[in-house]
C-alpha cells in the first residue's frame, strides 16, 4: 500500500524589514564619520604604454630613429631613408609634416648643388683628357 502525504505550506507573508522611520531616512542621507567617498567609475581604465620615438636628421639629409619604452633604449642609431620620414609625417600631422618638409626640402637643394658642382668638374676633366687624346 502507497500512502501519499499532503505537505501543507503556509502561505503568510513574513516581513523582515522593520518599518522605516523619517529618523532613518534623515541618518541615511548624512555622510558618516571621515571623508566623503567618491563616486567610483564603471569606465574600465585603460592601460597606456609610453613608447618614444626620436627621430633625428640633418642638413644633408640623414635621418636616425631611435625608441625608448619604459627609459631604456630599444632602438638607437637605426638608418632611416629621407622619403620614408616625410611619408610618416604626412601620415602624423600637417604641422608634423610642414617641418620636415623644410628641412627636407633644404637637404635636396644642398645635394643639387653639390650634383651640379660636380657635373661640372665632370665636364671640365672630359673636355681635358679629349684635349690629351687631340
Amino acid at each position: 500500500m502507497d500512502t501519499a502525504t499532503d505537505t501543507v505550506i503556509d502561505e503568510t507573508a513574513i516581513s523582515t524589514e522593520s518599518p522605516v522611520t523619517e529618523q532613518d531616512e534623515a541618518a541615511q542621507d548624512t555622510p558618516k564619520r571621515g571623508r566623503p567617498r567618491k563616486q567610483q567609475s564603471t569606465a574600465k581604465k585603460t592601460r597606456t604604454v609610453e613608447l618614444i620615438l626620436t627621430v633625428t636628421g640633418t642638413a644633408d639629409g640623414d635621418w636616425q630613429a631611435e625608441l625608448t619604452h619604459a627609459g631604456k633604449r630599444v632602438v638607437q642609431g637605426l638608418s632611416i631613408a629621407a622619403s620614408a620620414v616625410s611619408r610618416a609625417a604626412k601620415e602624423l600631422h600637417p604641422d608634423i609634416s610642414g617641418g620636415i618638409e623644410t628641412v627636407i626640402s633644404a637637404a635636396r637643394a644642398q645635394h643639387q648643388a653639390r650634383m651640379d658642382e660636380l657635373q661640372a668638374e665632370l665636364d671640365r676633366v672630359k673636355q681635358a683628357l679629349a684635349e690629351l687624346d687631340d
